[in-house]
C-alpha cells in the first residue's frame, strides 16, 4: 500500500498558485494584523525577495536583521540566516511558516540552565566552608 502524500494547501491555494500571486493580492489571505503589516512593509518585502534571489544566484550565505518582515510564497525554500541579538540562527522557509515573520524562528532569548549552587549559597556548604 502505497502512501499519499498530502499536497500542501494554504487557505485552499496550492503553493504553485500562490507564488504566482503578487505579495498584495496574497494579503488576501493573512489574517487582519498581518494583513495590514505586508500592506505596510509590501515594497520591502518585494526588495528583500528580489536581493535574496539574486545572491542565491551568486552562492552566498543570506544573512539578516529583518527580524518584521511577514513570510510570504516567494520565500518558501530560502535558507536564511537571521540574527538574534548575538548569533544568526540559519532557517529554512517551509510553506507552514507563511504569515509569521522571521523572529518567531529566532527566539532572542536562551533557555535558562542553572548550575550547581557555590560554597556559601546553601546552610550546608557554609559548615563545610569554616571547617
Amino acid at each position: 500500500m502505497e502512501l499519499k502524500r498530502k499536497e500542501f494547501t494554504y487557505r485552499g491555494k496550492t503553493l504553485d498558485e500562490l507564488k504566482a500571486l503578487d505579495v498584495r493580492e496574497f494579503a488576501r489571505y493573512l489574517k487582519a494584523g498581518q494583513r495590514r503589516s505586508v500592506l505596510r512593509q509590501f515594497q520591502d518585502i518585494e526588495k528583500f525577495v528580489s536581493r535574496t534571489k539574486k545572491k542565491i544566484l551568486k552562492d552566498k550565505k543570506l544573512r539578516t536583521h529583518k527580524r518584521d518582515l511577514i513570510i510570504v510564497p516567494g520565500m518558501v525554500g530560502l535558507k536564511i540566516q537571521i540574527y538574534d541579538g548575538h548569533n544568526f540562527i540559519p532557517i529554512e522557509i517551509t510553506g507552514d511558516m507563511l504569515g509569521h515573520r522571521l523572529g518567531e524562528f529566532a527566539p532572542t532569548r536562551k533557555r535558562v540552565s542553572h548550575g550547581t549552587a557555590g560554597i556559601g549559597a546553601t546552610k550546608g556548604s557554609k559548615a563545610k566552608a569554616k571547617k
